[in-house]
This record gives structure tokens, sequence and C-alpha cells, in this order.
């Protein structure tokens, strides 16, 4: 077969946030610097991003994957606000959305706290503890969409 006539797998577009009262931005650089490594290209909104800003984001990039991450704990509490909201969108119903890091600020609630994350509309869960090859095996896994044309849904 003619190299030239095998098409390139298209990059995946990510968008990279963490929970509103989270101000951590160390996790979204690695993060950053880890999906682009996988291949994928990524915006990153930054450290204490209101849901509204995460919202109006994902509509305007379409994301093949929403990624959040939490450091402060509050990950699961302000995580289950924000997939409500963006889920509750029909443009962003099927965005895939993944969260991990420090879900929780009680400590050994992580099972609990995913189930609930997992009930809520995330496709995934990724607690701080289990390490990043999960992360990384779920990046990889996503097909990488068609590419349309600007302004289609």
């Amino acid at each position: 077969m003619n190299e030239s006539a095998v098409e390139p797998r298209r990059r995946l577009e990510v968008v990279v946030t963490t929970v509103s009262s989270d101000a951590h931005t160390w996790n979204l650089v690695y993060l950053q610097l880890l999906l682009e490594e996988l291949g994928c290209r990524v915006t990153n909104l930054g450290a204490c991003t209101p849901d509204e800003t995460i919202l109006r984001e994902c509509r305007l990039r379409r994301p093949d994957l929403l990624v959040v991450s939490s450091v402060n704990g509050h990950g699961g509490q302000e995580g289950l606000r924000l997939i409500e909201a963006l889920r509750g969108r029909p443009e962003l119903v099927a965005t895939p959305v993944v969260i991990g890091g420090k879900l929780d600020v009680a400590g050994g609630g992580a099972g609990s706290t995913a189930a609930a994350l997992l009930a809520a509309g995330f496709d995934a869960v990724f607690d701080d503890a289990a390490g990043l090859t999960s992360f990384r095996s779920f990046v990889r896994a996503l097909p990488a969409r068609a590419d349309a044309a600007i302004g289609a849904p």
C-alpha cells in the first residue's frame, strides 16, 4: 500500500480545566504536557475556572474530551454541579468528560465519590492514588471524530 494513501489519525481536541474553587495550576500544566505527548491539541482553561466559562469553551471548541482536574479535594462536589450543567446542554450531552485528582476532603470516600460522579454523567473517574496508566489508556482509546465543517453540529 502506498504510504501517501494512509491518512494520519486526526489529533484529539482536549480542553483541560479545574473546578471553580481550585487555584492549583501545576496539575493542569502537567496534564497539558501529558496530553500533548499523546498527540492531543490542548486548550488549558487554567485555575478557578467558572462553570459557565467551561461550558462556553466547550460549546465553541467542541472538544473530543474535557478533562477536569482537582487538587483541593472539592472536585467531587463541584464536579457534580459541572457535569449536571454540561449534560443539560443538548450540544454537549455526548462530549466525553473525565475527572480526576483529589475528589473529596474527607479522605477514604473515593469509591463512593467516584460512583456518584459516574452516575451523574462523567465517562471516567481517575483517583489521584491510581496513577496515570488508566488515564493514558482512556485517552488512547478515544476515537477522533471526523472533521466537520465549521459551525456543523
